[in-house]
């Protein structure tokens, strides 16, 4: 028998994100310790650090950068938080706190002061998540169709399930990145920031 059903695409779109968090991402991080959170496996990696002024900021790649610089898990959880959550969410479901004509590439979604522990760390990006996914669960079909408009500065064009789909890879890309970086710390015997990689006789 065929199914002829129509598919649900905002079901498919926010069910793939809640299982990739709830079966995979969100239990490797149970247990994360702040040596690990901000070890830095190679010299010269990205991470978040404090500013002149204190406030933990995530540090800037370049994008001509050939190899791409190593980064940490706070980089990489970051990203997902701010990078994926915060700043979309900010930006297509705010209150316009951050200002007129702010687009989704706007620095004025970011946060000034971002966690200095794993377990704030943790715990932050639960909530950027969790604001987000609720955000687009609600949308309806015609929402998901609709165009991103000025807000999504290049991507003017495109609908918003589109900016769904981007959100979900980069959320899988880093949230895979940070296990290996797990896995690694723990293989290796790391127990401090700054141990590097090398491996552990067997």
């Amino acid at each position: 028998m065929t199914n002829t059903s129509t598919p649900d695409w905002g079901d498919l779109l926010t069910g793939q994100l809640a299982f990739y968090w709830d079966a995979h991402l969100r239990p490797r991080l149970d247990g994360l310790t702040d040596e690990e959170y901000f070890w830095e496996p190679v010299a010269g990696c990205l991470s978040v650090r404090p500013d002149a002024d204190g406030n933990y900021r995530v540090e800037p790649g370049s994008r001509d950068a050939d190899p791409a610089p190593v980064t940490t898990i706070a980089w990489r959880m970051m990203h997902i938080a701010v990078g994926c959550f915060v700043i979309r969410s900010s930006t297509f479901f705010g209150d316009g706190s951050a200002g007129d004509g702010a687009d989704m590439f706007d620095p004025r979604h970011v946060p000034a002061d971002l966690p200095h522990t794993a377990e704030d760390a943790v715990a932050f990006l639960d909530a950027s998540y969790r604001e987000w996914h609720g955000h687009v669960s609600a949308l309806d079909e015609a929402a998901l169709s609709t165009p991103l408009g000025p807000k999504g500065a290049y991507f003017s064009a495109d609908p918003m399930a589109a900016l769904i789909a981007h959100v979900n890879r980069e959320t899988m890309h880093h949230g895979g990145e940070i296990g290996v970086l797990r896995d690694l710390f723990r293989a290796t015997g790391a127990a401090q920031r700054t141990d590097r990689l090398t491996a552990t006789s067997s």
